[in-house]
């Protein structure tokens, strides 16, 4: 595909997903009360919902958000998992830098809870950059998630890093976890280097 064409479809691509509108948001009771009569859809939200339906499930009390993002994982076939402390000061986080082996495939794992409500349409979007310059953008749907005691998480599909001398260096990352009504669950900035090797 030409340049030309890969503009264009990325324009395409906008100009779907700028048209998409979310529905508005419903409670857990809401969503409980509707349907009522239709005994396979009622189980089927018993099921999704498990203990939310009976009880206000809430993590951090005092704490409004639906979504408490905890941490990153940077996942490689073979090698230990990097973990990433989002609970903290987030601004301490550019001085963790996580080294990726050139050429491997790995994942990104983010390890959440969700209380007080339903959120739905979540996505994680992360921005790359090297020197300045956006060199990379990704946004996957994450989708929707009841309130639960236990953490839960999303795992990113595989991606390859970049290799060749011209792609080692140092790179920073903006990662913002979100949802359908634009709330900024949490929005941080971390850093990684290619390297030709772990080490």
């Amino acid at each position: 595909m030409s340049s030309t064409e890969e503009a264009h479809e990325q324009e395409h691509h906008d100009e779907v997903a700028s048209s998409y509108v979310p529905p508005p948001p419903k409670s857990i009771g809401e969503l409980v009360a509707a349907d009522q009569e239709d005994e396979s859809l009622r189980k089927y939200k018993e099921t999704l919902l498990g203990n939310a339906i009976a009880e206000n499930i809430v993590i951090e009390p005092g704490n409004p958000k639906k979504v408490l993002v905890k941490k990153l994982v940077l996942v490689s076939e073979g090698q230990t998992e990097k973990t990433l402390d989002l609970s903290g000061d987030l601004s301490q986080l550019k001085q963790t830098v996580f080294t990726i082996k050139e050429g491997v495939q790995y994942r990104i794992r983010i390890e959440f809870f969700v209380q007080h409500e339903i959120v739905t349409g979540l996505k994680y979007i992360q921005k790359t950059y090297r020197k300045g310059i956006q060199v990379d953008k990704m946004t996957h749907m994450v989708g929707s998630y009841a309130p639960k005691m236990d953490l839960q998480s999303y795992t990113t599909p595989l991606e390859d890093a970049p290799s060749g001398l011209l792609y080692r260096g140092h790179y920073t990352v903006s990662s913002l976890f979100t949802d359908d009504d634009q709330n900024e669950h949490l929005k941080w900035e971390w850093s990684f280097e290619i390297k030709k090797d772990w080490n």
